[in-house]
Formats: structure tokens, C-alpha cells, sequence
């Protein structure tokens, strides 16, 4: 049997087919489809030009990219290894700011070192792990809500040094930090991307000019469009290496210890190290969640409104909704959190109004509730509807008290996981073939069979 590139790459196949892989990778492409289906079609029904309804589906596709990346990274703790991690926020942070002054303009306030994008953002996953690592060896010591405890205060200590005055020439303060390194995908389309008045190159005024036919003649929504599916493949890239992660010896142990440490220990296993190496890792992925999110994406962070803890409140929500421990649960809660219950109760007010409907509008919960014993649920519909932006956390909040009560696996966290990334149901020869007596291939064998 020979070891030719096509035949590795059919092993490879395999193996991915086995694992649930294929069927994964489709499930995740209808999700996405779907929703850019949906979100298009609530554009074009609150009658958008071509432009706002492509910004609907591009502001969309970001959200999802970025939150699925973050469950991603909280999977990695929480889903394999059990380490109940309440300070996903706090690392963000620290991969947010780190982009922005490794490779912000040195000229700018704060001022930056003006390193190329790809140091900075390594550096900011770096630093994020490394501030993981502090925060490990005494956490790590403490189990369930204490551990919880230990990470939360962890993050609220990194907010507020960022906040801190003494640091302003440095954070930003409570001025927050702007001076950010432009989009990536300005590299792209512009001779100079960090220049705003730049003028495009070749690629840009040709698909600048492909979407100016099309009606969309904002450069920057095209930019925004390159970037939200920049983040897609980056997603990709950190399912398939969570997934190997998972089916390796590596992966196993974390699930050991995740199911019953004290077994894991008495196999053998440094669980202690374990651990840490996975606490780092999943520190370095949310690190780099809020470099692209918040930092290359928003391009401005503020301690005071952003990386707060209802943001990590968020993140687990998005995980118990897809399923903790299970990879494809993690992206697949990210896009369902992300777009049907944080994004698109802002478009339901626009879409009620569409339909020429007068609502009554109480002024207290109290009055929209009350009518309800007359059997007029009129009130409290028009009560949500002027209020969807603060009713929506009610809703999730309900939401998730319903999924702890009948669905605490989430939707794809019931799932099986196997222990080997290959089928060892197959068999390796074919019926009536026998084993091989030369030692194999390595022994100076013909085959391995």
C-alpha cells in the first residue's frame, strides 16, 4: 500500500466522515444559510435599499463569527476539562488592548509600537495566555463555585486596572482606547489601508466597481462584508483544531478529568498540568476574540460599556443553548444566540410597524400584565413590542431557565462523543484475510495488513 498524497488525503476524509465531520460541516453551512436567508429577507421586508439590507446580513454574520468563536475558546474549559471559567470578558479584554498597542500608530494616543498586524495579534493571544497562566495556579486550586468566583474577580480586576487612571498614557482610561490598527481587509482593496483617504488599488476599484453596479456604492460596507467572512474561516480554522483537539490522547484526559478527576489521577495523569495547558489555550482563543471583535472590528473599547460580565453572561448562554462539550454545538449556539436572540428582537418594532397595527402602550409592567385576566393579551404584546430591547434579556433569560429544566445538553450536547478518531468497528482486512506474520511494513514486511 503506497503513502501518495491522494491516498493520505482519502484517509484523511475518512477519518472526518467518521467523527460526525461531514455531517457537521453541512449542518453548520445550512445554519448560516438560513440565517443569511432570514436576515436578508427582514431586510428587504422592512423595504432596505440593497445596501442597508446587505449591512443587515454583514452586521449579522459578524455577531456570529466572533460569539462563535468565544464559545469556542470557553469550550475548550468548560465543555472538555470542566474548569468553570465566569472570566471569559476579562481576557477578551486583554486580547483587545494588547492588539492595539502592539501594532496601534506610535503617533497616536495612547500611543502604540506600531508592529505589523500578524505580531500583534499573536502577541495579543500570548498575553492573553499568559495572564491565564497567572490567574491558573491559584484558581486551578479551587473546584466548582469557588473556582467561578476566583476567575470572575480575575476579570473585574482586569477592568478595573484598565480603567485606572495611573494607566491612562497606556489604556486610555476611562477615555477608552482607539488608536487600533486599521481592518484587515483594508490591506486588501487600498494602497495605503491606514490611510483613510487612500485611494484603492487594482482589486479594489475592481470589486468596489462589481458592488457599485449591484447599488451597494459604500466602500466600507464592502470592507465590513470582507472582514465578517474573514472571521467565518477563522471560525472554520478553530473548529477543526478543537475538534483534533478533542480526539486526541490530550483531549481524553481533559474529559477524564472533566467526568472524575480523582480517576484521571489515578491513572497517572498530572491533572494539575492538564489543566493549565487548557486554561492558557482557551485564555489565548478568547484573547483573540476580542482582538478581532472589539479591537480590529469596532475599532474603540471602553471598560465602562464594554467587556462587562453580563458579556461572559452571554458566551454561556450561547454554549448551554448549543451543547457544552461538543464542538459543533459551540458554533452552532453561537449563531442561534448571536442572531435570533440578541440581533433580531432589535428589527421586531420595525417589523410591527410595518403592519399598520395601534398597540397599546402601558406604562408599567403592572398595567400590561393586568389586562391579561381579562383575556386581553393586547397590552403586554404592545408592552414587549416598545420595550424589545430590555424584554429581550428577559427573554433570554426565560429561555435559558427552560433549557435547565428540559433540555440541560443543549441542542447537540447530548450527542456521543467518540474515543478515537478512527472506526474501530472497521475492519482493517478484508474478510478472509489473513494477518500479517513479517512483522509489517516497519519490520521490512510488504504491508501492514
Amino acid at each position: 500500500m503506497s503513502n501518495s498524497p491522494r491516498e493520505r488525503l482519502s484517509v484523511l476524509r475518512t477519518r472526518f466522515s467518521q467523527g460526525g465531520g461531514v455531517n457537521d460541516a453541512a449542518l453548520l453551512l445550512v445554519t448560516m444559510l438560513a440565517l443569511w436567508v432570514l436576515f436578508a429577507a427582514v431586510g428587504m421586508y422592512l423595504q432596505y435599499d440593497t445596501a442597508g439590507v446587505l449591512g443587515t446580513v454583514v452586521n449579522m454574520t459578524f455577531l456570529v463569527a466572533v460569539y462563535a468563536l468565544a464559545v469556542l475558546a470557553l469550550n475548550l474549559q468548560w465543555g472538555y476539562a470542566g474548569l468553570f471559567n465566569i472570566g471569559v470578558a476579562g481576557f477578551m479584554a486583554v486580547g483587545a488592548y494588547s492588539v492595539g498597542i502592539l501594532s496601534g500608530d506610535p503617533g497616536g494616543t495612547p500611543a502604540g509600537f506600531g508592529l505589523p498586524l500578524p505580531i500583534g495579534i499573536l502577541g495579543a493571544m500570548l498575553i492573553a495566555a499568559l495572564v491565564g497562566l497567572v490567574a491558573a495556579f491559584p484558581a486551578l486550586r479551587l473546584r466548582a463555585d469557588y473556582l467561578a468566583i476566583a476567575t470572575v474577580a480575575m476579570s473585574e480586576i482586569i477592568r478595573t486596572t484598565l480603567l485606572a487612571r495611573p494607566f491612562a498614557e497606556i489604556t486610555g482610561a476611562g477615555q477608552g482606547f482607539r488608536n487600533f490598527p486599521s481592518n484587515p481587509a483594508r490591506t486588501l482593496y487600498y494602497e495605503n489601508p491606514g490611510d483613510v483617504t487612500s485611494e484603492p488599488n487594482a482589486i479594489g476599484e475592481a470589486v468596489f466597481g462589481v458592488f457599485e453596479s449591484l447599488g451597494v456604492a459604500r466602500t466600507n460596507l464592502v470592507v465590513d462584508l470582507t472582514y465578517a467572512l474573514l472571521l467565518l474561516v477563522i471560525v472554520g480554522i478553530v473548529y477543526v483544531l478543537s475538534r483534533r483537539t478533542g480526539n486526541s490522547p490530550f483531549g481524553r484526559v481533559l474529559k477524564a478529568i472533566r467526568e472524575d478527576e480523582l480517576v484521571a489521577e489515578s491513572l497517572g495523569k498530572d491533572t494539575r498540568l492538564f489543566k493549565i495547558k487548557i486554561f492558557m489555550l482557551g485564555c489565548a482563543l478568547m484573547g483573540l476574540a476580542g482582538a478581532l471583535w472589539q479591537g480590529l472590528g469596532n475599532q474603540s473599547v471602553n471598560p465602562t460599556t464594554n467587556f462587562l460580565p453580563v458579556l461572559t453572561f452571554y458566551i454561556f448562554i450561547a454554549l448551554i443553548v448549543g451543547g457544552s462539550g461538543s464542538n459543533t454545538g459551540s458554533v452552532l449556539g453561537g449563531a442561534v444566540f448571536a442572531a435570533l436572540l440578541f440581533l433580531l428582537p432589535t428589527y421586531i418594532s420595525n417589523i410591527v410597524s410595518t403592519f399598520n397595527l395601534t398597540l397599546p402602550r402601558p406604562n408599567s409592567a403592572v398595567e400590561a400584565v393586568t389586562p391579561l385576566f381579562s383575556a386581553d393579551p393586547m397590552p403586554l404584546v404592545g408592552f414587549v413590542v416598545a420595550n424589545i430591547d430590555s424584554m429581550r434579556f428577559i427573554i433570554i433569560g426565560v429561555l435559558l431557565v427552560w433549557l435547565m429544566q428540559n433540555r440541560p445538553d443543549g441542542l447537540l450536547g447530548h450527542r456521543k462523543e467518540v474515543a478515537s478518531s478512527v472506526d474501530l468497528m472497521q475492519r482493517d482486512r478484508k474478510r478472509g484475510q489473513t494477518a500479517a506474520t513479517d512483522g509489517g511494513r516497519s519490520q521490512g514486511g510488504e504491508s501492514d495488513e
